[in-house]
């Protein structure tokens, strides 16, 4: 098959996505979870916690709301119709590892959950602490001067 027939064979098969509609609804959803954060945080301080409590609180709350929500199959769904939204940060990161987690556990906790769990994180985790070390190290230089 040469490539102009791919080409149109792709876009006949391909679904028209409504850009302004996934953007629309990925900015909503993704502001909506922000928006609770700063809800649980009010809650949090309103309940004694401090602010530095208060923000370590809703960072547990959100991670183990994706979680649980991974867990019981829901926000797969809510991913489907909020797209990137649900890639908050801390959602997105919870999802990703308590899904490889979920999926891998019939493999056993050590090669299974314990091995895949990082599979999509560990590259995160590994360029974040590059980064903040990097950043760390040209912090210093420039407070020398």
């Amino acid at each position: 098959m040469d490539k102009n027939k791919y080409s149109k064979l792709v876009k006949e098969k391909s679904p028209n996505s409504n850009t302004v509609g996934d953007c629309v609804r990925a900015f909503l959803f993704g502001g909506g979870i922000c928006a609770f954060g700063e809800v649980l945080f009010e809650l949090f301080k309103l309940l004694g916690a401090d602010e530095k409590q208060g923000r370590t609180f809703v960072s547990l709350s959100l991670i183990f709301i994706a979680a649980l929500l991974t867990t019981l199959g829901v926000f797969d769904k809510i991913a489907k119709y909020a797209g990137a939204g649900t890639l908050v940060p801390i959602t997105g990161f919870s999802n990703a590892v308590t899904s490889a987690a979920i999926e891998y556990k019939s493999e056993g906790f050590v090669l299974g959950v314990g091995a895949k769990m990082f599979t999509i994180a560990g590259p995160v985790i590994v360029y974040g602490v590059v980064a903040s070390v990097l950043y760390g190290v040209i912090y210093y230089i420039l407070t020398l001067f």
